[in-house]
């Protein structure tokens, strides 16, 4: 229970750190934000294909996409019997959808503004909602994939969604819609999410979760085994009993 306590009360105190600087108006948090913003817009200006390949990639990770992403799961769990699993991931993505949508009322803070924008985004930025949103499917993904995969498959599950997270954090950045420290928060406050809604389920439902690991893990291992069996020889013409068809 404390893996869980401790990550949940570290997100929930970097999200708070952060929204304390933004609303004071901390100078070296809004010169580091301005700065990078900044730089990276005249990258995007200069570089208009560069530009358009980050709308894309903004695209494939805006909220609703990675949303769908982990309802699909959710649903895949409650129908392999993985229950509390499903109701973990399906409250990870409702309790997101939450902070997402409370997180500007807290800060009331605009996100970044130029004449020549390339991107916009309507409404305050802080925290990230593609950032936090992406951050939170990612990792309750690796979640559930880690307890069934060997060491080989972790690292590349981990790998990329390491890189979805950082990816789709990035591209709000590069294009001009958040603030760096808006994608700080949103992962702050993603870890919060994951954590906390563990520890409540763990409460909640003790030992539950890891049952349904071992459950999934259980019936993964036949299906791995079945595919990575190595076909039976074939019997040779000349040793074939004549009587058997």
């Amino acid at each position: 229970m404390l893996r869980c306590a401790w990550p949940a009360l570290a997100g929930l105190l970097g999200f708070a750190a952060l929204l304390v600087l933004v609303r004071a108006g901390w100078a070296p948090l809004a010169r580091l934000d301005r700065g990078w913003v900044a730089a990276l817009h005249r990258c995007a200006l200069r570089h208009p294909v560069a530009a358009a390949a980050t709308q894309t990639l903004a695209d494939l990770g805006a909220p609703w996409v990675t949303r769908t992403l982990l309802g699909a799961a959710a649903l895949r769990l409650w129908a392999l019997g993985a229950r509390t699993l499903a109701l973990w991931a399906a409250g990870a993505a409702a309790l997101a959808w939450a902070a997402a949508a409370a997180g500007p009322a807290l800060a009331g803070r605009a996100g970044p503004h130029f004449d020549d924008q390339v991107a916009l985004a309507a409404g305050a930025s802080f925290p990230s909602g593609p950032a936090l949103t992406a951050a939170v499917t990612c990792g309750a993904l690796l979640a559930l994939v880690w307890p069934r995969a060997e060491r080989p498959l972790r690292a590349a599950a981990g790998t990329a969604a390491g890189l979805a997270v950082a990816l789709v954090g990035w591209t709000g950045t590069a294009l001009g819609t958040h603030w760096p420290s808006d994608v700080l928060a949103g992962w702050a406050a993603a870890v919060a999410v994951l954590a906390g809604t563990a520890l409540a389920v763990e409460l909640w439902r003790p030992g539950r979760l890891g049952r349904d690991a071992r459950l999934l893990r259980r019936r993964a291992g036949p299906r791995v085994q079945r595919v990575l069996a190595a076909p039976l020889p074939a019997e040779p013409a000349a040793e074939r009993d004549p009587g058997r068809p």
